[in-house]
Parts: C-alpha cells; structure tokens; sequence
C-alpha cells in the first residue's frame, strides 16, 4: 500500500518545498513535491505531520557504539541495542567504525561486521541499518594516535589492507589513514581502486604529504583538528591542505568538547556547506549514565560530556541530531544547511547519494520529521512506520 507524507516543509535537502507530500511505495519514494503537484492514490494511507519539517534520514559515518554496547562486540544484540539508540536520534544510516585492535580481534570484528552489513535488517523500523564499515586505525601516526594502542599501530600494508577487506567480505566503506606513514600512498591509490573513501586522520603530516596523498585518491578528513598536526601561519600542515582544498571534502565533531564554537564556525567558513560533514565519534557511553565503558578493548571514563582514557580524548557521547543543532548555533546556518552536513553530504563521502541522504524519486524512504527547531520528532527507516 502507498503512503503519503505530509507536513509543513520538507528539505530534500538542496531544495525546500513548502506545504510539500511525499509518496512512498514498497520503501522507495516514489513522488516528492508541493500537495498541488503530488498524485496521491486513492487507497494510499496519509499521515499528516502539521508544522513539522520532513528531512533525509541522517547518516553517520563515524560511530564506534552506543547504548552500553561497542560495534566490535559484533553481535546481533549488541548491534541492535545501538542501531535503536541512534534511529532514536534520526539516524536511518551508519558506519560502524572501529578502532585499533590486535589483528586477530579485529579481523573476527570485521567478520561479524561484514555479515551484519551484508544483512541488514530490513522491516525493522526502529533500527538504523550499517552501510559499510569505516576502519579507524591500525594505519595511523604514532604521535596523532590519540588513545589508539601505539603497540598495535602499522605502516600502512596493502596485504593487511587485503586480509582486512577480505574479513569484511568488501563491506569496508571507509579507510582513515595518516599520510605520512611509510607505504600510505601507495595503500591510499588501492584504498581508491576498490570504492573505499580515503580519509586523511590521525595524522602529524606537513601539508606536501597531504597534497600527495589528495593525488593518490585521498578525497575526506576524518575529525577535522582533533587528532592532527596544530595549524601554523607557517607550516600549514594537514589542516592547510583540507581547509582550504575544494577537491576533498571533511568530517568534524561539534560537540562543544572536541572542537570549540568559534572553530566550527570556521570550518563551515572554509569548507563550505557542501564540504562540511557532521559525525559523532559515538562510543559504548552515549545514551548512558556517566561511568567507565568500554572503546574497543580500551576502557574510558566518561563524566559530564567528556570522554577520556589516560588523559585523552576517546570519543564522544555526541548524537547527530545534537549535532546538527549545535552546528546551527555555533555557526549560525540554517536548519536545512545543517541538515545537509548530516545526509547529503555524508551520503556523497560514501558515493550513495542517489539512494540515501535525500528526499527524491528513487531514493530509499529513510526519513527524519523535526520540529523547526532541529529536535527529532519521528524516525522512519526504510518507510516502515507500523511501530
């Protein structure tokens, strides 16, 4: 049976259609429009959302767990209890992401990862659903690590790329990488070959490293400032190079925490709307009561916002749709403009935007209804709403 949307505004989220409905069929949108412009069925069920906003589904990139749970677990369970977690805060759509492990750990994570990937539930309206997986470490600087295990990071090593991607059945969406490490370029061009976004992180790079790798098929940041070699008027390093190259676009975690308002604003500046992604850095702790949880098989403390482990930063307890509301204030953009650094712009880092990350013919009916103040009303994944 068809159903139809309707509701004050929707943001596609290029475009803003007033008075809009929106038709879905079988999970796919079908019709998008003003009311005046949309053929409704006559047996199609309607839901009428009044003065709520209809906006893509958000989409995280970077997410290593949430709900008391880290993604590594692998389980069925664990993985539910954060998927539901995040469709809670309007996210139809993830990375999981891990973190530096001992090989064989990681390789039965991404195993469990893989298949989980491969399949994702679907009817299940209260769960976001995995697009691939984001590897964050063991490629790493030693002296950017942040609190990834110094023992357990590598040169970068097109054969333990492979037994990686081979683990993961291909489900690999994402590879942060420093540049600067021994064998980075040549594992970044493979990176590229086979469809994985290379995202320039955890690094102490001067900014010709970071041009070479951009060359070599380098094309996102991974939690821009955090982790990386300090801007200098001098010596521009990474950060000059992603700040101010259009080619390659960055992700930033604006949680008050991580990156202070001021920046954020200037790194909406810099990148622009279109080259600004939105992540969280989630780790086991978000939705939780302060405590100690768990970062992999790193245990962190987390009290009143801020996690740590050793004295570092690790990870966040950020939700994206706080996110997008802090990126409103911070920067003082547009709901719609935040927005799109939550689903469009993601959506294209992954090279999926003419499916996910927005509201038009063909796409999958991944929806977030918001209140005109960004809070997230209602969550629909996959255009299941009998729940």
């Amino acid at each position: 049976m068809a159903t139809v949307l309707l509701a004050r505004q929707l943001l596609t989220p290029l475009e803003v259609i007033d008075n809009a409905a929106l038709l879905i069929e079988d999970g796919i949108i079908t019709a998008v429009g003003s009311r005046n412009e949309v053929h409704v069925p006559s047996n199609a069920r309607s839901i009428d959302f009044g003065d709520l906003v209809l906006a893509p589904g958000l989409i995280d990139i970077h997410v290593h767990g949430g709900a008391g749970h880290d993604v590594m677990e692998g389980t069925d369970a664990s993985l539910a209890a954060v998927e539901r977690l995040m469709a809670r805060h309007g996210v139809t759509s993830y990375c999981p992401t891990t973190v530096t492990a001992p090989i064989n750990a990681a390789l039965r994570a991404l195993d469990a990862l893989g298949k989980a990937t491969a399949n994702a539930i679907t009817g299940d309206g209260t769960r976001s659903r995995p697009l691939g997986i984001h590897l964050e470490g063991p490629f790493l600087s030693h002296s950017k690590r942040g609190v990834h295990p110094p023992a357990l990071l590598q040169p970068a090593s097109l054969e333990l790329f492979d037994r990686m991607w081979q683990a993961a059945a291909g489900h690999v969406s994402v590879l942060t990488i420093a540049p600067e490490i021994n064998g980075a370029i040549e594992l970044i061009s493979e990176a590229s070959r086979r469809g994985v976004c290379a995202s320039l992180g955890h690094s102490d790079a001067e900014m010709p490293a970071a041009q070479a790798a951009i060359r070599a098929g380098a094309r996102h940041a991974t939690h821009t400032f955090n982790a990386m070699r300090s801007l200098d008027h001098r010596n521009p390093g990474l950060l000059g190079a992603v700040l101010t190259d259009n080619s390659i676009t960055a992700d930033i975690i604006v949680d008050g925490v991580h990156v202070a308002p001021a920046v954020v604003d200037l790194f909406v500046r810099a990148k622009g709307i279109d080259g600004a992604v939105l992540i969280t850095d989630a780790i086991s702790a978000t939705g939780m009561p302060d405590g100690t949880y768990k970062l992999g098989e790193l245990e962190v403390q987390v009290r009143d916002g801020r996690c740590e482990s050793g004295g570092r930063l690790a990870g966040s307890v950020l939700t994206l749709d706080r996110a997008v509301c802090n990126t409103m204030s911070f920067a003082s953009v547009t709901l719609q403009h935040a927005i799109c650094m939550a689903t469009l712009n993601p959506a294209r880092v992954l090279g999926i935007a003419q499916r996910k990350g927005t509201l038009s013919v063909g796409a999958d009916a991944d929806i977030t209804v918001f209140a005109p103040t960004g809070d997230v009303v209602r969550t629909i994944v996959g255009g299941v709403m009998d729940y």
